[in-house]
């Protein structure tokens, strides 16, 4: 099949034949000619496979009639993170290079004037980020009453975000007859709900079973220990093995280690940048495009760059840590393999990431194959949180076990040397002293602290003062 046959409008079947592509995606067939019907679709695809175009494409076909008003929207995008949003700006500008529709980005980082500015010349498509959004409308600057056409984009990660009762406060802003098209790679029973909630009759369109990955893909898993420098050299050595390495993207759960292995990475010689929410929106952005440029070579990132970021040539993908959720890894490994090209991923596995290892085998309904030895799990992991405090717990005792005879010997002299109250009316000079006014300027009287005697033998001594400080 070819996009002439799906409905699309001259203009826009012109920009897709100049940006190369031929034959549509398997989610982009059948999702493109229900929107041109104005039906509502739920549409479940694999990462990578074309999902974005298949909504942006009938959107500019639809949106070719019509005008734009100052501060009324004619169609709103929802995207979870900004780099997504920018992403699904740059499709627009791409394929309605023929059009002359009006788009807008209102995502955080970015001056509030410059996007009002916008806003107030009218816009065709207004892509947004739901925290945003809100800001500007409760500012009484944005009026959504004229959206005909609203897009959730990537659902499950609104829902991993939080951005559920901003979803459903923004959906009751606008008009009930809209059309809506909600996209995701993954759906949970909550976005289920919020699907039936939201969207009249749809089209339920899976391209493939939700949460699977990719045949192009090669996923193996490594074993490491424990210990971050033992789970680094263990990256170190797989970066400096693999012969075929053009580039990478490095996942992190943490946007402290994030930080952490990119200045490790630097300091062993590798070409790396660094990418997590806390970074303003101007050094997100270029680092994203010094990686797309090849500038980079290793992008060390937390999860931000996990869904739905369009970076085609992608080699190889490595989870230094095993993802908090199984969908999440998902989505990771879904940055390389895009669009039928093959790609590799391994995942770093300790002793104590059982549980998310086996949920993540679950999930994907097959076996991650070993790269190396498995890793030896213990009979304790399964409950990380609780393995880390027993851990944590032992290695306070061993340290108290471990004090040295020189230790225990200080800290009986110092016991010993406690003085008795003298009549020293310096109160810093003496700590067993208590000085001071009452409040009809009569002197206190000097009192010695309780219990504060010398031990002849340290064994007596209470548990409190030979406690180590935290």
């Amino acid at each position: 099949m070819s996009f002439d046959k799906l409905g699309l409008s001259e203009k826009v079947l012109a920009a897709v034949e100049a940006s190369g592509y031929n034959e549509p995606t398997p989610i982009q067939a059948q999702a493109i000619p229900h929107v041109m019907q104005h039906r509502d679709v739920l549409g479940i695809a694999q990462t990578g496979t074309g999902k974005t175009a298949s909504f942006t494409l009938p959107m500019l076909s639809i949106l070719e009639k019509g005008r734009a008003r100052a501060r009324m929207p004619r169609s709103l995008i929802l995207e979870p993170t900004r780099e997504l949003a920018a992403q699904v700006e740059e499709n627009f500008i791409k394929y309605g290079q023929n059009n002359k529709l009006s788009v807008a980005l209102l995502i955080g980082g970015v001056s509030f004037d410059d996007q009002l500015k916008k806003l107030d010349r009218g816009v065709d498509v207004l892509i947004a980020t739901p925290g945003r959004l809100l800001d500007h409308f409760e500012r009484g600057k944005l009026l959504m009453t004229g959206v005909d056409i609203l897009v959730i984009d990537e659902a499950d990660r609104m829902l991993d975000m939080g951005f559920i009762p901003d979803i459903e406060r923004i959906c009751k802003l606008l008009p009930f007859t809209r059309q809506t098209l909600f996209f995701s790679a993954t759906m949970p029973p909550e976005i289920e709900g919020l699907a039936a909630k939201f969207l009249h009759n749809p089209v339920e369109i899976t391209v493939a079973k939700s949460a699977t990955t990719s045949d192009t893909i090669t996923q193996r898993a490594v074993s490491c220990g424990n210990k971050d420098f033992e789970k680094r050299q263990a990256l170190r050595d797989l970066l400096n093995g693999i012969s075929d390495l053009q580039n990478a993207i490095i996942f992190c759960n943490r946007k402290r280690d994030v930080a952490t292995l990119w200045r490790s990475l630097e300091q062993h010689g590798f070409s790396c940048g660094a990418l997590h929410g806390d970074m303003d929106q101007r050094s997100r952005t270029t680092m994203l495009n010094n990686f797309r440029d090849g500038n980079i070579d290793l992008l060390v990132a937390s999860d931000v760059a996990a869904r739905g970021l369009d970076i085609p040539n992608v080699s190889h993908v490595f989870n230094f840590d095993v993802s908090v959720t199984a969908e999440d890894y998902v989505h990771r490994i879904g940055r390389t393999g895009r669009a039928g090209r093959e790609g590799a991923t391994f995942m770093l596995v300790t002793p104590a990431d059982k549980k998310g290892y086996d949920a993540i085998e679950s999930l994907i309904g097959q076996t991650i194959e070993w790269h190396d030895n498995p890793v030896g799990f213990s009979s304790r992991t399964g409950k990380n949180a609780k393995a880390r405090q027993d851990q944590a717990g032992s290695s306070k005792v061993g340290a108290k076990s471990k004090r040295s005879k020189s230790d225990r010997e200080e800290t009986k002299n110092r016991k010993q040397s406690i003085a008795p109250a003298s009549k020293n009316t310096d109160k810093d000079s003496d700590p067993g002293i208590i000085s001071g006014k009452t409040s009809g300027n009569k002197q206190k009287s000097r009192t010695k602290r309780p219990n504060m005697v010398a031990f002849a033998d340290e064994d007596h001594v209470p548990a409190f003062l030979l406690r180590e400080p935290r």
